[in-house]
């Protein structure tokens, strides 16, 4: 068994070194879209560039937005002629930028693979489920963001992503192989139940969404704020309007949120089981329905306040921090009941 535990942390420690990998990728992706921005003008395939009108002294044709543009370019027949020649020796930016994506999302999916053999492998040399401590839920919650970023991804073309999501998964990983790990032990007896698996299960999926629509309520304000001054520029001009990330963001959210309520009642009935009574304000369980409360004021902000845009994207962001300190935080500061594994 030991040897399994060594082949598991080869594993994470690979997938960190891939994350890693894919991070560098997805900069350079951002990067080769430095020379990009949104303005008004007509639509070019592939790669847009302002135009003038072929009358009219040089106006731009009315109510025609093109997604992307030449920060060089200038609205003048010339400036067009001139860009195309160059882009002819030096080659189109976009395929540049789609070849670092392309091959980032291969490093990412690599580096996915090994995050969850290693998560297999763990669990098969404790001979129970992985998650018996910080190290173990970490990288356990950062196999199900990588999965679920592979899947938007390479099934809904939401590549754009790739840069914050790799960051974390490295981090996370990081951070989990060099000040969280552990030793493989067998579990203290108040994990010994069926709750264990369950409530850990749903909320690694629940936190997996709650991290992708955080992260997309991060690029909103970023790109929403750029979009009221129309200085979008770089590789910001590839996301979609900031309206349609508020949309992904609440989508993400409102999924997660009936997952999150189900892990707090389900960490209820395992207390109870545990311990003997379903709540007991241990720190844990506070942080717990503190996020809780927040998602559900996000949730309710929407549906009755008709909250959109950054006040929800601000929400959105605070559930998030919440999360995260819930998930690490809260044993690496206090002590209680769920400090079993000492971190």
């Amino acid at each position: 068994m030991n040897d399994l535990s060594g082949w598991s942390n080869l594993a994470i420690v690979t997938a960190t070194v891939l994350y890693v990998a894919a991070f560098m990728l997805f900069a350079a992706e951002w990067a080769s879209a430095r020379g990009l921005h949104q303005v008004a003008g007509p639509v070019r395939k592939g790669r847009a560039l302002v135009t003038a009108a072929a009358a009219g002294g040089g106006e731009r044709a009315e109510g025609s937005f093109p997604e992307y543009a030449d920060a060089d370019a200038d609205a003048d027949a010339d400036a067009e002629s001139a860009a195309d020649s160059e882009d002819a020796d030096s080659g189109d930016p976009d395929r540049r930028i789609e070849l670092f994506g392309r091959i980032g999302v291969a490093i990412a999916l690599i580096a996915a693979l090994a995050n969850v053999a290693g998560v297999i492998l763990r669990g098969v040399a404790a001979d129970r489920a992985p998650w018996g401590n910080m190290y173990e839920f970490t990288i356990t919650a950062m196999a199900f963001i990588a999965v679920a970023f592979l899947v938007l991804a390479m099934r809904w073309q939401m590549r754009w992503l790739g840069l914050p999501v790799a960051l974390l998964l490295a981090v996370g990983n990081g951070v989990a192989v060099t000040v969280l790990y552990v030793d493989v032990a067998p579990l203290v007896p108040a994990l010994h139940s069926i709750w264990f698996i369950i409530h850990i299960v749903a909320a690694a999926i629940s936190g997996a969404a709650f991290n992708i629509g955080g992260l997309a309520s991060i690029l909103y304000l970023i790109r929403q704020r750029l979009e009221r001054t129309e200085k979008v520029t770089g590789y910001l001009t590839k996301l979609p309007h900031s309206s349609k990330l508020d949309v992904l963001s609440y989508r993400m959210l409102a999924f997660g949120f009936p997952l999150w309520t189900f892990t707090v009642a389900a960490g209820a009935v395992w207390a109870e089981y545990a311990w003997g009574r379903f709540w007991g304000w241990d720190p844990k369980e506070t942080w717990a329905l503190v996020t809780w409360v927040i998602y559900a004021c996000y949730l309710h902000a929407r549906s009755t306040a008709g909250w959109k845009g950054a006040p929800a994207a601000w929400i959105s962001v605070l559930g998030l921090v919440s999360f995260w300190f819930n998930f690490i935080g809260v044993n690496l500061l206090f002590s209680g009941l769920h400090s079993y594994a000492g971190i």
